[in-house]
């Protein structure tokens, strides 16, 4: 064999071997950011159910508190922000993800306010309605943090992928991106003040 020939074939062994690398490597970061935007669809269809849930628990109150009209304001404003608000995987930047946990940090302080009107009310906290959707209520929160740390392991996940070698070389030429995990709101490391006077 003559050594051009030994130089074409090593040539046309190189690019389909990196042709096979660059397909794989591609192949590879498209599921894994499918898992993280399927992750992120989670998210936002948890975080759904529990805007779903709270018109029917605010009339159960409202039913038993009517004189708290401010509270009921603040929950349906809360409510109606978060709708305005959606997420779009292709382009989730910071601020986006940001806004989107504002809301929901509002939305989550209006509930809460409306608990505490509940929690004034025997009569309420003894109502079968009303307990069912307290329940479910809870559930919904314990969906929602489980959906969040989902999501954040799937974009760790397709994160590393990303920016390891040799996907690196091929990330940015395919538009894979690097994406934004949910974090802690603001002051979560604190211990709520809790006061059992009132």
């Amino acid at each position: 064999m003559k050594k051009s020939n030994i130089i074409i074939l090593a040539a046309v062994v190189v690019v389909v071997l990196a042709c096979f690398g660059g397909c794989s490597a591609y192949n590879g970061m498209v599921d894994k950011q499918e898992a993280a935007t399927t992750a992120l669809a989670d998210v936002q269809a948890t975080y759904q159910r529990r805007a779903d849930l709270i018109p029917n628990l605010a009339k159960t109150v409202q039913a038993y508190a009517k004189h708290e009209k401010e509270t009921f304001e603040a929950v349906t404003k809360a409510r109606a922000s978060v709708g305005q608000i959606k997420l779009d995987a292709g382009n989730l930047t910071p601020e986006k993800l940001h806004q989107y946990e504002a809301a929901q940090g509002e939305l989550s302080a209006a509930l809460g306010k409306l608990m505490v009107v509940a929690e004034r009310y025997p009569e309420l906290k003894a109502n079968e309605n009303f307990h069912s959707l307290q329940i479910q209520l809870e559930g919904t929160e314990n969906r929602i943090n489980e959906a969040r740390q989902n999501y954040n392991a799937a974009v760790q996940d397709y994160n590393q992928t990303v920016r390891r070698f040799p996907n690196v070389l091929f990330s940015g030429m395919f538009g894979f991106d690097r994406m934004e995990k949910f974090e802690a709101a603001t002051g979560a490391e604190k211990a709520p003040a809790l006061n059992f006077n009132e």
